[in-house]
């Protein structure tokens, strides 16, 4: 009896254990299973946040700047301190739209140029010196465009409104800005704030319609002082290659190239020479009399240099900052009229104009 119940208690052992160790292996499966399914979750998270962080810019893009028109001189003297604070603010593309927004804003009349002091908490025309006002307000569109996820026309109304806007438009129409939305955001803050008596319909459309908070039509009017976009009929390719055939076979002569008897002997400055090549490929670039390189850096979109193309325009200080403009053939080099070589093809990336280039690109 005694080897069976030894026996029987061995077998028990062993059951015990082996019921131990299925447990353990169902505790471990089931342990992986939560590990691996927390994991998911939280690979899944990060990739929402990724994503959304990947996007944050990326909106509207409904516009590509040609230049600014009807810009009053005004304005048009501050094209520098623009510059600065847009390259200073990372948005250096938008030059064009914030100086259009100051005509709307103050046609450069005032010394808070972009009405920036109440984007600061502050009563209207706090500020009193233009430079601080285009630190701010340029500062403050920036925020504001990215808030607008890159929808240019949302963040330039939301200027208007202040950034509760881009919140209605998220809620109401998936971030995007429309007319009508503005109309209807309008006419509900106005029915909060009227009784205040200060504000009033500043446009017909607005008291026809109730909706006199703000300005409904910012949009339209700063868009008004930007030139259309248009197309390049021809190939890029074309733009560079058309001027080729004035290779050694050119003089440079400042101010020349301004009429078709000039332009037949060969006779260019830079940007008479850029004007002839373009209007080549069916693209004109204003008054051939009057062309500049003052003229030229304002149509267009200034893009990096690193993503130049073929048939960008790119600007060198020479005389005078933008005194030089030529056309990118890629590579590294030019084409352009030049004073010492006539039309030539040129490297920008070592030499004189390497140190000449500053930076300026511009895409037609």
């Amino acid at each position: 009896m005694s080897s069976f119940v030894r026996g029987a208690a061995r077998v028990g052992l062993f059951l015990s254990s082996l019921a131990t160790v299925k447990a353990k292996i169902i505790t471990f499966l089931v342990l992986g299973l939560l590990a691996f399914l927390f994991v998911l979750i939280i690979g899944i998270f990060q990739t929402l946040i990724g994503s959304t962080g990947d996007n944050a810019m990326e909106g509207d893009y409904d516009f590509i700047s040609s230049g600014t028109q009807n810009l009053s001189p005004a304005v048009e003297e501050l094209r520098p301190l623009f510059e600065k604070y847009a390259e200073k603010y990372g948005i250096p593309e938008y030059v064009d739209l914030l100086m259009a927004k100051t005509q709307q804003e103050s046609g450069g009349k005032l010394q808070d140029v972009m009405q920036a002091s109440e984007s600061l908490g502050l009563p209207p025309n706090t500020i009193d010196d233009k430079e601080t006002s285009i630190d701010v307000g340029t500062q403050y569109f920036a925020q504001v465009l990215e808030q607008a996820g890159g929808d240019v026309k949302l963040a330039l109304q939301s200027y208007n409104f202040g950034s509760g806007f881009i919140d209605y438009a998220n809620e109401h129409n998936n971030g995007k800005y429309s007319k009508e939305l503005a109309i209807e955001y309008s006419r509900k803050q106005y029915q909060k704030v009227k009784h205040t008596g200060n504000y009033s319909c500043i446009r017909p459309e607005s008291a026809e319609t109730g909706a006199c908070y703000g300005d409904i039509g910012y949009v339209d009017a700063v868009m008004a002082y930007m030139r259309p976009s248009f197309d390049i009929d021809g190939d890029v390719e074309e733009v560079v290659e058309v001027g080729t055939k004035w290779i050694g076979n050119s003089d440079y002569v400042f101010g020349g190239g301004r009429s078709r008897s000039e332009q037949k002997q060969g006779i260019f400055d830079c940007s008479s020479f850029v004007h002839w090549s373009f209007e080549q490929v069916g693209v004109e670039l204003g008054d051939l009399g009057s062309v500049t390189t003052d003229t030229l850096k304002n149509k267009g979109q200034r893009v990096s240099y690193s993503d130049a193309q073929p048939g960008d325009l790119v600007f060198f200080d020479t005389y005078k900052i933008d005194g030089h403009v030529a056309i990118f053939v890629g590579d590294g080099q030019f084409i352009g009229a030049q004073s010492s070589t006539g039309v030539s093809i040129e490297n920008m990336e070592e030499g004189y104009w390497q140190d000449a280039f500053n930076g300026r690109v511009i895409r037609l």
